[in-house]
């Protein structure tokens, strides 16, 4: 059992399980119906995605330069309680079930997945690698 770290709208991969998505908003002009057939996500969970604020770090021409500020902003968002439970019972689960999380960015080192992958292992995770 694992939890594999994605980008969404990927085709899913044979044993990855639901899918969830940790993005501030849904996939643009998709009913919401057809999320899962999209392959973009089962379960939407925002609470896991970067404030918009903290997203506009990364957004410009000045990327590099602004990305460990990024990570420590994104960290310390998913420190607060909700974030930090619920990255526990990621955690636990990824013992039990596969599944997946992601986002929609297409350069993952880039992206607060890479980030939200070391947290999940950081709080004990399964990772499929």
């Amino acid at each position: 059992m694992a939890v594999r770290i994605i980008q969404l709208g990927s085709p899913r991969q044979p044993g990855e399980g639901i899918r969830v998505g940790t993005v501030r908003r849904p996939p643009r002009g998709v009913k919401r119906e057809d999320y899962a057939a999209r392959d973009y996500f089962d379960v939407w969970l925002p609470l896991l995605s970067p404030q918009p604020e903290t997203i506009k770090l990364v957004q410009g021409d000045d990327r590099d330069k602004q990305w460990p500020r990024f990570v420590r902003r994104y960290r310390t968002e998913m420190s607060k309680s909700e974030p930090g439970r619920t990255l526990a019972l990621l955690a636990l689960f990824s013992r039990q079930a596969d599944f997946s999380v992601g986002c929609y960015c297409a350069d993952a080192d880039y992206c607060h997945r890479s980030i939200l992958k070391e947290l999940l292992r950081e709080a004990g995770a399964v990772l499929f690698e």
